[in-house]
């Protein structure tokens, strides 16, 4: 069994002295390796990212089970950040401001030809290293054309693809050239089987593939909804370090505050930047709000190589500093904003809030959704985006918003805010059950188990 994916479960750095330093990555892929034993004699083939990545593989440093490419540094940025983060991503999640962009000129057909080459070099890899009839589990957007590229060198093997981002209805994937537009669903075809999130996002894809590409053929189509790792997420968020990150944040908040937690990396998609507005509109509407409740906000700075992500960031924390210096008073700042990532922070957030803000534009799951309810000491109310490919297993028990409308999700944090003790119990049980019905380790290994059921048909 075989795994593909841009970023492995290891990475490499320098030391000073000259010697390598391997550091494991988490992950739901990690979990589903881990849980079918390293008898099993999988691979994990994946690009390296950095320097250290780079080094390892010269040195032939790899750990056992990982495979890493040495793909061109300018291939892979043309492939990753050209193609792969600034138009797949952008259609997927519906992004673009379309007075403006996209514009698919010759230079996007020149970072098309990385992405091709990228794509290649793990089509390549993976027929080198795969034995007769063995499975290929290939990750998402940034390999869209790897299965029908593999296709063509293995027909032995049983390909799988999964994308983890949502699929974009047909009127918007029609933005791309069409020319690209079959190539990325051909790529994606040459799978015996797909697996996406939700049902939208797979019949998005299905929609995409009648109009442009003449339907499925062979190609099953399958939905895992990735749930939040309780086990992992209960025991870590009672460490040592947490419980500190707590008492700190216990300190910014102020005795006896109510919390509306938000945890995200600053991708446009997240919404960020409504969601604060919608926290200022609920200080406008309901002035007794005012130094009763405090957004803890945790922004992780994302795709920081990119402008626009840049200038996204810097919003965020410009409309923070705007409401603390239009609401706050000597005892009580509105607004926590921190940016730095800190896993453990990040638990101790999700277990004192009282209320979780997650208002995604698009999202194809948002494990953050199902994690809070999981961690929350005193159960949670969460205000949850209708855009998230959570939604359509937690909306039930969550107070629904559209993203774009901050009136309402003002009025949503109200409600979510004033909820009875009782109910907000009631449904965090609810949420906790649907968010852990499908653990990492059990969602990988579903994929697996139907894609050695399906047939070779292709």
């Amino acid at each position: 069994m075989l795994v593909a994916s841009n970023r492995g479960p290891v990475s490499y750095e320098v030391g000073e002295d000259g010697s390598l330093r391997a550091r494991r990555g988490g992950g739901g892929l990690v979990s589903g390796l881990s849980a079918i034993g390293p008898e099993a004699g999988a691979l994990w083939v994946c690009s390296a990212l950095s320097d250290g990545d780079r080094e390892a593989v010269r040195r032939g440093a790899g750990e056992d089970g990982v495979r890493m490419l040495d793909i061109p540094a300018d291939v892979h940025a043309d492939a990753y950040n050209g193609i792969a983060n600034s138009v797949l991503w952008f259609v997927h999640h519906m992004l673009y401001q379309t007075p403006l962009e996209p514009v698919f000129d010759a230079e996007f057909r020149r970072r098309w030809a990385s992405y091709e080459a990228y794509n290649r070099a793990f089509a390549e890899a993976l027929a080198e290293e795969a034995a007769r009839g063995a499975a290929v589990l290939v990750q998402d957007y940034h390999l869209t054309l790897v299965p029908g590229l593999l296709r063509d060198l293995r027909p032995d093997l049983r390909i799988g693809h999964f994308s983890h981002t949502p699929w974009a209805p047909p009127e918007y994937f029609a933005m791309l050239p069409d020319d690209i537009a079959r190539q990325v669903l051909r790529g994606m075809l040459g799978a015996d089987r797909l697996g996406f999130l939700t049902r939208r996002w797979a019949d998005a894809f299905t929609a995409c593939c009648e109009r442009f590409a003449g339907g499925l053929g062979d190609t099953r189509i399958g939905v895992h909804g990735l749930g939040a790792d309780a086990d992992f997420l209960r025991a870590r968020s009672h460490e040592a370090d947490v419980d500190e990150r707590m008492a700190a944040l216990r300190e910014e908040i102020g005795e006896g505050r109510r919390t509306v937690v938000r945890v995200d990396r600053t991708e446009l998609s997240k919404n960020i930047v409504r969601g604060l507005l919608a926290y200022r509109q609920l200080l406008d509407d309901r002035p007794e709000w005012r130094e009763r409740v405090v957004h803890v906000a945790f922004a992780y700075p994302s795709r920081q190589d990119l402008a626009v992500y840049r200038d996204y960031t810097a919003e965020v924390q410009r409309l923070a500093e705007d409401i603390n210096a239009r609401y706050g008073t000597p005892g009580w700042r509105p607004v926590v904003l921190h940016v730095k990532d800190d896993f453990a922070r990040s638990l101790a957030a999700y277990r004192l809030a009282d209320v979780a803000l997650v208002n995604p534009i698009r999202d194809g799951m948002n494990l953050v959704a199902k994690e809070v309810p999981v961690v929350s000491d005193a159960g949670c109310a969460l205000v949850l985006s209708r855009e998230a490919g959570a939604h359509e297993e937690l909306g039930e028990d969550a107070i629904t918003v559209n993203p774009y409308d901050v009136v309402d999700t003002a009025r949503a944090l109200h409600e979510a805010l004033t909820m009875s003790p009782a109910d907000r119990t009631d449904r965090t049980k609810r949420l906790v059950a649907s968010a852990t019905a499908l653990p990492p380790a059990r969602w990988f290994l579903d994929q697996l188990e139907a894609l050695r059921g399906a047939a070779a048909s292709h």
